[in-house]
């Protein structure tokens, strides 16, 4: 008999970011990252009734915000 497996995938392997993932990497609250998704600067794609954010995304909103930085 084996024991349980758990996940143990580190974040940055994941193909698709949930949302409370995208939270901790960009550190915002789930209220701002909703209104950035609403917005489109954050963009995101639907699986089933969730959804999800690419790694291409958060990148992206990164770059977006060091531009309007400058």
């Amino acid at each position: 008999m084996t024991a349980p497996t758990t996940d143990t995938t580190p974040v940055d392997d994941l193909e698709l970011y949930r949302v409370t993932d995208a939270m901790r990497l960009l550190k915002l609250s789930r209220t701002v990252i909703y209104e950035q998704l609403r917005t489109g600067r954050l963009r995101s794609v639907r699986e089933g009734r969730a959804r999800r954010i690419p790694p291409s995304a958060i990148r992206d909103y990164i770059a977006l915000l060091e531009k309007e930085a400058a």
